[in-house]
């Protein structure tokens, strides 16, 4: 619609739709699809669990930090998406060894009642009465196997996930599934790459500096879970060639970004100084996600016992198709129309004009300004997707910042963040909706612990935007890379 109205041609909109983001989008699926393929997710998420313990709060405080530092490097759909059939694994298997446990004890007492009642009967010797006898249900026994087959059905019911043995068990589901929902959501604040939020602010940012255990005794339940829990990482067998290259390749990422331009040190960016700039996070993404489709996933050659060399077929980690079907397209063409929007709002002047009109609020003490940007961020992102709040708040903040002579960055970043406190609905963001699809939480469940989640995560960042993020990014300075304000004029 923009060319048709003049607000921009076809070649700027079209451009807009393939950014530095989308190339980082393609390493990092890269990355996510060999990472899934070859169960490397699997085994750090049970391994992390095996490290914390099988006591529940131990448990879920393991899976939380588990799929927290997966979702700091891979997207928060796809964490949720790979750690999720583990939880609901365990969380299945915990009630159903408990159910066996109280099961065989309630068989264990019947078989000693019926033990006795047959010595009794052959100590008298009336073998007619004990044959009677040992076809009539007992006393008692009947209403006992009765409840073992309850118990039973129950059981098998409870692993579809329709009914729960007891409401305990229905409360550790909703626990297990709201810490995977929330964990996957916070781990990716804490990066860059851990979020399209992120991204976009680093790509608006971009544009805009260059524009403008315990020790106690373990119950029978947590046994069982140790158990399975061990069980299922034993199942992996031992690292197995794919897994260690995978691995390799993800630390490597991880390295070259954190040290790219690690801010205190020198990166290795300055190693070209004749290109500054030229090389972000999305080259060292590309570079190490197109190895995935040159490394081969077995060795070229084997020897057998005999010494003869037998050649193998060639197959990379990752083929295009397995890409492909990882690869959220929805959410590139999504992320490019935000960037498509945010430009013809910055091409035709609306967000000057808002910017403008909101200018009133200079009157007000700034950190009411960056508390009430906040809360509407935080409420229009559980009914609009994230990636399309803050293609639209950014622009809009940024001229605000300039209208009241701040920094830009003070209303910028809290936004940034709030903008991922989508933990209400289960459409506010993919996790929660890949969560809620399992089927153990109701609508007005996640609103209720989400409602508490969303007011403690904007006091938080009302905390660090008053405290240390001030000195960490100087806020109380006009920057010399931001415009300057419209009263002032360049000496």
């Amino acid at each position: 619609m923009f060319p048709l109205f003049g607000i921009m041609p076809s070649r700027t909109v079209a451009s807009s739709y393939f950014k530095d983001f989308h190339l980082l989008l393609i390493g990092v699926i890269c990355l996510a699809t060999s990472i899934e393929k070859w169960n490397l997710h699997k085994r750090i998420a049970l391994k992390m669990v095996m490290m914390v313990g099988v006591n529940l709060a131990w448990l879920t405080l393991g899976f939380m930090i588990s799929t927290a530092f997966l979702s700091m490097w891979l997207s928060n759909t796809s964490t949720a998406a790979m750690v999720m059939p583990i939880v609901e694994a365990v969380a299945q298997q915990i009630i159903s060894a408990e159910a066996e446990v109280e099961t065989t004890q309630i068989a264990c007492i019947d078989g000693n009642t019926n033990q006795g009642l047959e010595l009794d009967e052959s100590v008298n010797g009336h073998e007619i009465n004990e044959k009677i006898e040992k076809a009539k249900p007992l006393p008692g026994n009947c209403n006992d196997a009765e409840k073992i087959t309850s118990r039973t059905e129950l059981e098998k019911i409870s692993v579809t996930g329709s009914k729960y043995r007891t409401k305990k068990d229905h409360m550790m589901c909703k626990l297990m599934c709201l810490c995977i929902a929330y964990s996957s959501t916070i781990g990716g604040l804490t990066t860059i790459t851990g979020t399209s939020t992120n991204l976009i602010f680093a790509e608006y940012f971009n544009i805009l500096k260059e524009i403008f255990k315990c020790g106690k005794t373990k119950t029978v339940k947590e046994k069982a879970c140790a158990a399975v829990i061990k069980q299922e990482y034993e199942k992996l067998g031992p690292l197995r060639y794919q897994e260690i290259v995978t691995l390799v390749l993800f630390i490597v990422m991880a390295l070259l970004w954190f040290n790219r331009d690690p801010g205190f040190a020198s990166g290795w960016a300055e190693l070209f100084p004749e290109y500054p700039g030229f090389a972000t996070d999305s080259t060292v993404a590309l570079l190490v996600g197109l190895l995935f489709f040159i490394i081969p996933a077995k060795p070229l050659t084997k020897t057998t016992p005999t010494g003869e060399t037998v050649a193998f077929d060639y197959s990379p980690l990752i083929t295009w198709k397995e890409f492909q079907s990882f690869m959220p397209w929805d959410i590139a063409i999504l992320v490019g129309g935000g960037f498509a929007l945010a430009d013809g709002c910055e091409e035709s002047g609306l967000s000057q004009w808002i910017g403008n009109k909101l200018s009133p609020l200079g009157s007000l003490p700034v950190w009411l300004i960056i508390l009430i940007s906040s809360m509407i961020v935080t409420s229009l992102t559980e009914v609009a997707s994230n990636p399309a709040t803050i293609t639209i708040v950014l622009p809009i903040l940024s001229p605000l910042a300039e209208a009241i002579e701040v920094n830009p960055l003070y209303l910028l970043l809290p936004c940034t963040l709030c903008v991922s406190f989508a933990f209400l609905l289960p459409v506010a963001n993919p996790p929660n909706a890949i969560v809620y699809s399992y089927g153990h939480l109701k609508v007005v469940d996640m609103v209720k612990a989400g409602l508490g989640v969303n007011i403690v995560g904007v006091a938080v960042v009302m905390l660090g935007i008053s405290t240390w993020i001030v000195p960490m990014f100087d806020l109380h300075t006009y920057p010399a890379w931001a415009p300057l304000p419209n009263n002032q004029t360049i000496p």
